[in-house]
Parts: structure tokens; sequence; C-alpha cells
């Protein structure tokens, strides 16, 4: 008989007889050296605190029990987050020690830790070893602590299993766990980097910061691999796994920086040939917006040219219009003063011709004839416009 048989044989024994006995006896007595001999301790399981810790009654008293050689994700620490199936695990180890349950603990060198929790394996009656069930479904990862190796290999043979099926902590599927996040981040590497750069520079700047997004989920989760040395989720992968993990992501984000530095230098290109454009455009509209107000203004001086030459012309024909208008008013004036003058008297009759004079006889002394008498004025005092009768002897007023 295989020692891991031997191991099970004894607790289910001792359970088959802790059911039938009034009492819970204590099984184990120690060796000089401090390492616990063969023998079990039959108990009474309280309450479930987390994946890998209860409370169990055992020995007269309710004591809290660590499971020996497997770690689950934290739910109680009081510096910690809840972790990637911390309750998963606390839900599986409640299923398998509901309040009530027989079981059987094993010790190994080291009965306690150094917050006073009792260090055992624990059994419940159909022979299976607790410690190593939550290994075997991925929610518990094998720890060695020295002294304390007895189920140690148990666990691990159990992990291997999970392993094996990727669950668990290993599930990829599983959002939280560290194969899924370092997956996320190699597919969003993958997608980012594979994004075209794009021909203007808002196209190329949302590709560079879909990298950048890339690589800051990428750096966390190689951080998480380095930092996470003693967290379950790192553990969960092995030390092989999870170096091989790393070195991929290491290539990829290596790779996207690369293609994020070709990508930033595009857009700042493209930015530089965007700001050149626009100051060229920008200078065409300044300098058709100047020819456009020249046009303007050489237009309007045009008009106010041509404006200032009609309101001339019109002030000259208007100017001439009323000096016609003023000469015909006189005209009219005058020619109605002088309808309303008095008649004209009719001219003196003409004096007849002298008569021819005799031949000249020179005289023999010479004398000078009389001047002859002046023509009476017909009107006395006229000073206005005359009409003269032939001869220009009389007149008539005009």
């Amino acid at each position: 008989m295989n020692l891991l048989r031997s191991r099970r044989i004894a607790p289910v024994t001792l359970l088959t007889a802790t059911i039938v006995a009034s009492t819970l006896t204590a099984c184990t007595s120690s060796t000089p050296s401090g390492e616990t001999a063969t023998g079990y301790e039959p108990g009474t399981v309280v309450r479930v605190i987390d994946g890998d810790t209860l409370v169990i009654t055992f020995d007269g008293s309710d004591q809290t029990v660590r499971l020996l050689n497997v770690d689950t994700p934290e739910t109680k620490h009081p510096d910690k987050p809840v972790e990637c199936l911390g309750a998963e695990a606390t839900e599986k180890l409640e299923s398998m020690t509901p309040p009530g349950t027989k079981v059987a603990l094993d010790f190994d060198v080291e009965r306690t830790d150094r917050y006073d929790r009792v260090l055992a394996a624990v059994f419940i009656e159909d022979q299976t070893l607790v410690n190593a069930e939550l290994a075997r479904v991925g929610l518990g990862v094998p720890i060695l602590i020295e002294p304390n190796s007895k189920y140690y290999d148990e666990v691990q043979t159990a992990y291997n299993e999970a392993e094996s099926e990727g669950i668990g902590l290993l599930d990829p599927a599983q959002g939280c766990t560290l194969p899924a996040e370092v997956a996320d981040a190699a597919e969003a590497l993958t997608t980012a980097t594979e994004a075209p750069v794009g021909e203007t520079a808002p196209a190329a700047a949302a590709t560079a910061a879909g990298i950048v997004a890339a690589l800051t989920t990428a750096t966390a989760a190689r951080e998480a691999i380095d930092a996470g040395e003693d967290t379950v989720r790192v553990l969960a992968l092995g030390a092989t796994r999870a170096a091989t993990m790393a070195r991929g992501l290491d290539t990829q984000i290596a790779d996207a920086e690369k293609k994020l530095t070709t990508v930033t230098t595009t857009v700042t290109a493209l930015e530089k040939a965007e700001e050149d454009r626009l100051a060229a455009e920008a200078e065409a509209a300044r300098v058709a917006e100047a020819e456009r107000v020249e046009e303007e203004r050489v237009r309007a001086e045009a008009a106010e040219a041509a404006r200032v030459e009609t309101e001339r012309l019109q002030a000259e024909a208007d100017a001439r219009a009323e000096a016609d208008r003023l000469a015909a008013e006189a005209a009219a004036a005058e020619q109605e003063r002088i309808r309303n003058l008095p008649a004209v008297p009719a001219p003196a009759p003409i004096p007849a011709p002298a008569p021819a004079p005799a031949p000249y006889v020179p005289p023999a002394q010479p004398s000078v004839a009389p001047a002859p008498p002046a023509a009476e004025d017909p009107y006395p005092g006229y000073t206005g416009p005359r009409c003269y009768a032939p001869g220009g002897k009389t007149y008539r007023p005009c």
C-alpha cells in the first residue's frame, strides 16, 4: 500500500469512528524532533473564512485552520483587494466543507503559522483531500513553505490536472486571470500595431493613441508578472510559463514601441503639413480679402466720383433751366410791360424834299446859311428802346 493510499484510508477510518463515538479524541503524538507522527485529528467544520482558511472544532475548541501546501486568491487580506477567483475559491471550499461537516486533520512539522492559525491537511469523509481538491480545479496553487512539505506533492499532482485542462486561474476565458490578461494585451497590441496609419494627422494620431493604450495594458500585464511573484495569479502560471509569457510580451511591446515611434513621426509630419496648408490657406484668404477690400474701395471711389459728377451736371442743368426760366419770365414780364404801355403817336410827316438847288453861282461874298430848325421830340423824357423811322430822324417806343 503506497503512502498516499495509507493517508486516505486513515482519515476515513477515523471519520467513521468519529461519527459513532460521542466525543472526539486526539490521535496524534509528537516525535522528539517535533515532526508529527502518523495520526489524524477529528473535527467539525464551523464556518469557512476564505478559500484556504476555515474554523474547525477540534481538540475541545474552535480553531482557525490554514490549509497546508495550497494557496488561494485573497478575499479577506486587510492590505489587498479581493483577488481574481478569490470568491470562487471560497465558494468551492464552502461547497466541500459546509458547517457541520465531519473532517479529519493531519499536521506537519510546524503546526501553526505566525498568525497562530493551525496548519493542517483536511480530509472529508469520501477520502477527498480538500487541500488538493482546490488545486485540482485551479482555484488554489501548490506552495512549499519549509519545513512543511508533507502534502506538497499531492497538491502539485492535483494542480497538474488543472494545468492540463487550463481551468481556474489558468483559464484564459476567465477575464481576471493572468493568461486572460496577457492574451488580451497581446491581442490589443496586434490590433493596434496592424491598424492603418491613415493619411491625415487626426487619423494617424488615433492610431498612435490606440498603440499607446495597448502598450499601457501590455506593460501592466508585464509588470504583473514581474511584481506579482508572491501572488496567486503569478504562482498559478509557474516559473516556466510566466517566463514564456513575459518574453512574448517583451517582444510585442518592443515591436509596438517601434511602430509607435514611426506613427508618431508620421503624425508630426502630417501635422506640420496641415499647419502649412492652413497657413497657406490663411495667407491666400488674407490676400483675397485685401484684394476684395481694394476692389470695393476702387468701386466706392468710382461710384462717389460718378455721383459727384452726376450731381454737378444736374446742378448745371438745374442752373441753366432756372436761368432759362428767369429769362423767360423776364421776357414775358417785359412783353407784358410793353403791351401795357400807352399807344405811340404817329410820327411827324416827312418833309418834302428841298427843291434842287440852283446852279452854283459863287457869291461875291461868302455867306453862312442858317441852321435848320431842330425837330421837336414827340416823347419827351422817354429813355426806353426806340424804333427809328427811315432816315433816323424820328422814332417810336419799341
